[in-house]
């Protein structure tokens, strides 16, 4: 019997379009572990997205967040089920797999993480990070961000003329 102690071998990755298929037809959130400075460039354009990194950049190199699990516990349950994404799926793992171990029960990796969403095609959206805890003074009505096509074709112009 193999009695694995890392929840590594628990980790499953799904690709980028069943990601997008749970994310809008199965009551999946979105937890994107990248950090604020990637997530405020581009992000998967889906309402409930959150962003809490799972790394943070600094001088000496990527260090982990050592409050990663106290900043998800708040806003997520562990019945949850959440798609976890980074910028190429090599964090997710990581973020999986703490998660997994905390008592998660219902998540899946992003494999190829963000690059793989925008190489695909699918829809993506530019700007202020998502709110991971209400705040009194801003939780009013909320412009949606700025929807960006991933495509050339589908950039705006002004008259050519």
């Amino acid at each position: 019997m193999d009695t694995k102690s890392s929840s590594e071998s628990e980790v499953v990755t799904i690709d980028v379009l069943k990601a997008n298929d749970l994310l809008r037809n199965s009551g999946y959130r979105y937890l994107d572990v990248r950090t604020e400075e990637e997530f405020k460039k581009g992000h998967v354009d889906f309402d409930d997205a959150l962003n809490i990194p799972y790394m943070f950049n600094t001088p000496e190199g990527r260090v982990k967040n050592p409050k990663f699990m106290e900043q998800v516990l708040p806003v997520c349950s562990k019945d949850d089920h959440l798609v976890v994404g980074c910028q190429s799926g090599v964090r997710s793992v990581y973020a999986t797999i703490d998660l997994l171990n905390t008592g998660f029960k219902h998540l899946y990796n992003m494999g190829g993480g963000y690059l793989a969403w925008v190489e695909n095609g699918l829809p993506v959206a530019v700007g202020p990070i998502v709110q991971t805890k209400p705040d009194p003074v801003t939780s009013g009505p909320k412009t949606s961000p700025e929807l960006v096509q991933t495509k050339p074709d589908a950039v705006l112009s002004g008259p050519t003329n």
